[in-house]
């Protein structure tokens, strides 16, 4: 069951299962493994299409309300197709998540800037 903090609405999860994300074309993933497993950590909401195909298998971290208050943002992340990032992820959430946890170093290699914000940043 995911932990609740005591300040409100605990960190949420959002992972892609569309096109590309979540199917046979990110090969030697358990993908409903992965999606449980970090359901054991934090409400998750399945996605369609994210609009970042080419960092397959997409998983973004929203911060708790504790989290949103001291101005986190949520965390995108790509190629999360190792069990060991997916437990890196895991335990992060467990500790608070954005804003309330650092995160853990090992996650920077997965932190990938949204479409959206690309196309915007270029603008």
């Amino acid at each position: 069951m995911p932990a609740r903090p005591a300040g409100g609405a605990p960190c949420r999860i959002v992972v892609c299962r569309d096109c590309c994300c979540g199917s046979r074309k990110v090969t030697g993933v358990d993908h409903a493994a992965q999606t449980e497993r970090l359901r054991e950590a934090a409400p998750v909401r399945v996605s369609d299409c994210l609009d970042v195909c080419d960092q397959a298998n997409v998983v973004v971290v929203q911060p708790s309300a504790e989290g949103r208050a001291a101005g986190a943002r949520p965390v995108w992340l790509g190629l999360v197709n190792d069990p060991a990032a997916t437990e890196d992820i895991v335990s992060w959430v467990r500790e608070g998540g954005p804003g309330v946890a650092p995160r853990p170093g090992i996650l920077d290699l997965y932190a990938i800037t949204p479409l959206a914000r690309r196309r915007s940043n270029r603008s």
